[in-house]
Order: structure tokens, then sequence, then C-alpha cells
């Protein structure tokens, strides 16, 4: 499917086939496409929690505004990241640059997290949104709807899949056969209002 189709053609949809499975190559090709999304010096703290127990989606569902999406999709992401990444053998996001690039990179990266827990979080939620749109894109491309969600009680699924105290939770997002067609697109704004040409108006 060409990008831009797969672009327009993504929806948010709610209703999946229980009974369809994806197989292993397909999961590890959406996986895969996730993990070429960009991420500040080449972090990669995103952690992908792919859910296949049915009793865990079942409790997930029980503090997720009972949203079927949760149980009834092919798969389950949940999708999080590694705050501290950022220290933890910086060196090896960097193992196959020239030298030069590598000290650089890895010897700015430090300074620039260090002490600022905000940035640190900032940091790990821009990777979290930018993979999780490379995620849909990715079951969309094949053949394949997804369903973003942030309808869940962050904390109680984090003890759930007892996500570690230095990492941070974001959305999840189901993938599967859509089996009803979603809504019309309930109103896009103009690009005159969203586009802004150098700066805003004074």
């Amino acid at each position: 499917m060409d990008v831009f189709e797969a672009i327009y053609q993504r929806r948010a949809v709610k209703h999946f086939d229980p009974e369809h499975r994806l197989s292993d190559d397909e999961v590890n090709k959406i996986l895969e496409a996730a993990m070429q999304a960009p991420t500040s010096f080449n972090i990669q703290h995103w952690r992908f929690v792919v859910v296949s127990d049915p009793d865990l989606r079942k409790q997930i569902r029980a503090v997720g505004n009972d949203q079927a999406q949760m149980t009834d999709a092919s798969l389950l992401i949940i999708v999080t990241a590694d705050v501290k990444a950022w220290e933890k053998e910086p060196s090896r996001y960097w193992a196959n640059a020239p030298k030069e690039v590598a000290d650089l990179l890895v010897n700015w990266m430090g300074p620039f997290h260090q002490g600022n827990e905000q940035l640190q979080r900032d940091e790990a939620q821009r990777s979290i949104g930018i993979a999780m749109q490379t995620i849909m894109l990715a079951a969309k491309g094949l053949g394949y709807e997804s369903c973003p969600m942030i309808g869940f009680e962050f904390d109680q699924v984090a003890e759930l899949i007892g996500l570690p105290e230095d990492h941070c939770i974001g959305p999840m997002v189901a993938i599967g056969k859509g089996v009803k067609d979603p809504w019309p697109k309930p109103g896009q704004l103009s690009m005159d209002e969203v586009v802004i040409r150098d700066r805003f108006p004074g």
C-alpha cells in the first residue's frame, strides 16, 4: 500500500474480529517497523509490551472502560519507554557510527538529560508518539485496522504489566481485522487554521 494511502485510510477502529490471528511474521513485521521510528540521540527507549495472555487482557479491559478492542483485537501493544535509557550504556546506541560522531553524541547525551526529569519524560513520550504512528501505519500497510487508546487507568495497567520504576507508560494500540466500518471523519480543520507561515500573527 502506498504510504499516503495508508495515512489517509488509517482510522481508529473499535470493532475487531476476535477469532482472527495475526501470524508471527506479521507481528514481527509491525514491531520491526516500529523500531525504525526515530528517537532523540538514537536512544531507542521505547519498550513494546505485547499482551498475549487472554486473562491479562481481560484485567486490562476491566480497568480500561470496558473497551472491547482490548480483548477482541488480534494484537494489543502497550507502548512504554525507559526514561533512563540515556544513562544505560549509551555507547551502544552509536556502536556503528564513526568514532568522532559517536564520541560527540555519547558525551553530549549525559549533560543534555542530567538533572532534567521533565525533559527525560518529555523525550520518552515524544518517542512513544512517533512509534505509535509508525505501528498504526505499518498495520494499515499489511491490511489491518488499529485503534490507539488512552482510556484506561494508567497506574493500574502499569502494575498489571510490571512496569519498572524508571519507565513511563504511554497509550496502547489494538490491531486486527476490523468487522465494522469506522464512522466518517467527524471534521477536519482547514489548512489555513493549522498551518502557520513563519510566525503566529501578533
